[in-house]
């Protein structure tokens, strides 16, 4: 008797030659020989989904998940998977078919509803979409995803007032940090401020170990052009929330913008004590002194800062463009190669090292391991399509696009920076990343 595998390469033949209904039989008949109810079916079955996508037969990769949903019928990875299938080789139709019988197999799983809902308003069916949140309400009542994808689909479509309303009705129904968040930036976004100051406010009345809060609290400040109020809420906000890097970071820069060097200095001091071996408070250090004109000091800084955190990409990043002869780069990004596990800002530094010396296949290829290594650093991905502008092909550059885009990165120095301005609120993942790419310093 042939083996449960050998039945799946027999489908797959049948796939190849077109015998469709072939090879689903196939599969239904024999997926399940061999595997007790006791062995890991779902792994088992999903191993064996994914390998056939790897092979390229993706309706044995359908058949596949079709009779493991028929045993696994609630599991929210198992949808999911399928539900990732379809959109990547099937159609939108077959997708959202998948994702109905998903959420009806699943009505807790908001994940499964907040996909479908963003696949319809995708396809520019932003009714259909709302209709699904609707109905996802229905069985999540209190769950502030959902709540907040209403926000964001009615805010998006133009239609702010009824985004106001729902954050209203949000705070009583699923009064988080988050939503109260969400709140104070959706006022701020529309420049309303004092109706952003006095929601958070509130908020920290709720919720005074929210870190966020505090930082928008001080940003609020900062806005309306009020340094010592602004100055008041990172320092109370740091005693609050003392493990807070990024509340840490706005202190001590508010504090260098206003020409107080001295005080800066001594915020991230107190900040490196609160939180230990930090890379990104030894870089503000090192970055203070850089700014202020005192290169030994930050030398010094930096030196300190290797000691206590070795294996930094920033920190290695941050020395070999600022604190090392030119000349010297290369061999200084060597040594950091070997003492660092990959990381995509040292990756990043080697490749522009090869740029600047015209090694622009090498740099090409530094800048596709730092993608690979963490789709989610938008630095990078400005960065490489930065490099595209002055040696790529239109082409190349249009691919890049595409990928960040799909990639929708989330994180990076200067990406979170420029991502989160309230100006910058409306636009789309490639302006931030044309933004972005100005941005750099070269």
């Amino acid at each position: 008797m042939p083996k449960r595998e050998e039945w799946i390469a027999e489908a797959e033949r049948c796939e190849e030659e077109g015998a469709i209904i072939t090879c689903q039989n196939i599969i239904r008949e024999t997926l399940g020989w061999s595997l007790d109810e006791d062995d890991d079916r779902k792994d088992t079955w999903m191993e064996d989904a994914r390998a056939s996508i790897n092979r390229g037969k993706y309706e044995t990769a359908r058949a596949i998940y079709a009779y493991a949903l028929r045993i696994f019928v609630n599991s929210r990875t198992m949808w999911m998977a399928a539900a990732d299938l379809e959109r990547n080789h099937g159609t939108r139709e077959s997708l959202w078919q998948v994702l109905e019988k998903a959420v009806e197999a699943c009505p807790k799983s908001e994940d499964l509803w907040m996909m479908l809902a963003k696949e319809k308003w995708q396809a520019g069916e932003v009714d259909n979409a709302r209709l699904v949140l609707k109905r996802a309400f229905n069985q999540n009542p209190n769950n502030e995803d959902i709540w907040l994808s209403a926000v964001k689909l009615e805010s998006e479509n133009g239609n702010g007032e009824q985004a106001r309303k729902l954050l209203e009705i949000a705070r009583e129904k699923a009064p988080t940090d988050r939503v109260w968040m969400k709140s104070v930036v959706f006022e701020r976004v529309l420049g309303n401020i004092e109706a952003a100051l006095d929601l958070v406010l509130q908020a920290l009345q709720l919720f005074p170990a929210a870190a966020k809060l505090w930082m928008l609290k001080g940003q609020i400040y900062e806005d309306l052009g009020k340094t010592g109020q602004a100055r008041e809420a990172y320092a109370t906000g740091v005693k609050a929330v003392p493990k807070s890097v990024p509340l840490w970071l706005l202190y001590a820069r508010l504090e260098e913008q206003a020409g107080l060097t001295v005080k800066a200095r001594s915020v991230l001091d107190r900040a490196r004590l609160a939180v230990p071996k930090n890379a990104q408070l030894w870089c503000e250090s090192v970055r203070l002194e850089r700014r202020a004109g005192n290169t030994a000091q930050a030398k010094s800084m930096m030196a300190k800062a290797q000691q206590e955190v070795p294996k930094s990409g920033l920190l290695w990043a941050e020395q070999i463009w600022h604190l090392e002869p030119r000349t010297q780069r290369k061999a200084r990004s060597l040594e950091a190669i070997k003492k660092v596990d990959s990381d995509p800002i040292l990756f990043v530094a080697v490749a522009r090292i090869f740029w600047g010396d015209r090694k622009l296949e090498k740099a090409q290829n530094w800048f596709e391991k730092a993608l690979v290594l963490d789709s989610d650093y938008g630095d990078s991905w400005a960065w490489y399509y930065r490099f595209l502008c002055q040696h790529g092909t239109e082409e190349k550059r249009a691919d890049v696009v595409t990928k960040c885009v799909l990639n929708e990165p989330r994180h990076g120095e200067v990406w979170q920076a420029i991502a989160k301005k309230p100006t910058n609120a409306r636009k789309s993942c490639e302006e931030i990343l044309k933004l972005v790419a100005e941005e750099l310093e070269q």
